[in-house]
């Protein structure tokens, strides 16, 4: 019989890391502009709910526990009877209170040690704070009363010596456990115990479908499985992944929040939900091109160039077709014109008439930094440069007066998405369209 492995801790380095987290973030905002306690309102946040396929975003604590109703659940889904208030997002509101949760977070941490890992949770590093505020833990229950009191809502947060373990406490503990004030508390030697009890792969952060998957067939079942396998073949089958999956089993993860790094973005993307299906051809080419308009810009202004369009259409559910998914590699560009014809190629390509649209996605790939004055052989250097200055001009005065200050004629006709486009945040309704 094999020995058990175990990790000598008394080499890695631990820090106090919070992993804190809204709960049911939209939902509780909407209960607490009402006067009502997040815990006990019975909200759900939905897009689109006037729509068949509109989506859950969120719904309060008690009706998930009532009927089921979570986050990506379809509003056709939601029992007729049940006693729930639907409400429209109102993402302009909900960055707010975010805004507001971060200045909070600021009384404890400098700026360096919080990251913003999305828009209802964070990762805190409060090494540095205990002569200001006190223990960890009385520091996170310092913070969720000041949010409690000033907001109204509900935090719960994940303790560990790493942010790892304080993600892996938050997600396994402190959001089921209200007799500990949604409060949860991993350590290096908590970890038999704790992280080699999470049974389901794709349980564990980080560990995704396919990665289960592959794990599964060479005969890891669980994270204990996953803690006690031979790292050299874990590094030859997944490389450098499968050394981290290894130390991630023991809970080891050596991230700093105060290491500063630049995301390379390798893709620019927008992606439309039509509010019906598009059956018309033309209206459907009118939302190619905004959409291809509105990334170019997105280019221009961060002084960058795409040499790989993609366009993706997807058809209506009552269609038997499913859609399509097609790429192009370009002379690296950020014309909005050349953009737009490379994208209306694709469409014209591969789109079968008369099936009806519902989704559409335009996406540049390969985003470098433009270089210089992009000439073309094919192309006059004076069209070139009068071209990019339209560019420009377009640009500046959208840039101070808002997006739909300068439209397209086609942008105002039936198919027209671009004012509505104008309308929304994270792609959702912003609350302050009035």
């Amino acid at each position: 019989m094999s020995r058990m492995i175990m990790m000598d801790y008394t080499k890695e380095p631990r820090r106090d890391i919070l992993c804190i987290d809204v709960k049911s973030f939209f939902a509780s905002v909407e209960a607490a502009e009402r006067g009502e306690d997040p815990l006990h309102a019975r909200i759900a946040v939905v897009s689109k709910p006037a729509n068949q396929g509109g989506l859950v975003l969120a719904s309060s604590p008690l009706i998930k526990q009532e009927y089921g109703v979570k986050t990506g659940t379809r509003i056709y889904e939601i029992p007729k009877q049940a006693n729930i208030q639907i409400v429209e997002p109102r993402m302009a509101l909900y960055l707010e209170r975010n805004l507001a949760i971060m200045r909070i977070f600021k009384r404890y941490i400098p700026e360096e040690d919080l990251l913003v890992y999305s828009i209802d949770e964070s990762l805190l590093d409060v090494t540095k704070s205990h002569k200001l505020f006190g223990s960890t833990f009385n520091i996170a229950k310092k913070i969720q009363d000041d949010v409690k009191r000033e907001l109204g809502l509900v935090l719960t947060v994940g303790i560990g010596d790493n942010p790892l373990l304080a993600k892996l406490a938050l997600d396994h503990q402190a959001k089921h456990d209200r007799m500990n004030d949604f409060i949860g508390e991993w350590h290096y030697e908590d970890v038999p115990n704790t992280v080699w009890k999470i049974e389901a792969l794709q349980d564990f952060w980080g560990i995704g479908a396919r990665t289960a998957a592959s794990l599964n067939r060479m005969g890891i079942q669980n994270i204990y499985d996953l803690s006690q396998y031979s790292i050299d073949r874990l590094k030859a089958r997944f490389g450098v992944i499968g050394e981290q999956l290894f130390f991630h089993a023991h809970g080891i993860d050596r991230t700093l929040l105060s290491d500063k790094y630049t995301l390379q973005s390798t893709s620019f993307s927008k992606n439309q939900i039509l509010n019906s299906d598009y059956l018309v051809k033309h209206n459907i080419e009118v939302v190619i091109r905004e959409m291809t308009d509105e990334n170019a810009a997105r280019l221009r202004k961060h002084k960058l160039t795409t040499a790989v369009v993609k366009l993706s259409i997807g058809y209506s559910r009552n269609s038997l077709q499913s859609g399509f998914n097609h790429q192009m590699k370009i002379n690296a560009t950020d014309s909005s014109k050349k953009l737009k014809a490379y994208m209306l190629q694709i469409f014209h390509k591969y789109y079968q008439e008369h099936i009806p649209v519902r989704v559409i996605n335009v996406t540049f790939g390969k985003v470098r930094p433009k270089q210089s004055l992009q000439l073309n052989l094919f192309e006059p250097a004076e069209e070139t440069m009068e071209r990019e200055e339209l560019d420009k001009a377009i640009d500046s005065v959208r840039e101070k007066y808002g997006y739909t200050s300068l439209l397209h004629a086609s942008s105002l006709s039936e198919g027209g998405m671009a004012k509505y486009r104008a309308t929304l945040l994270g792609g959702h309704r912003s609350g302050k369209e009035e």
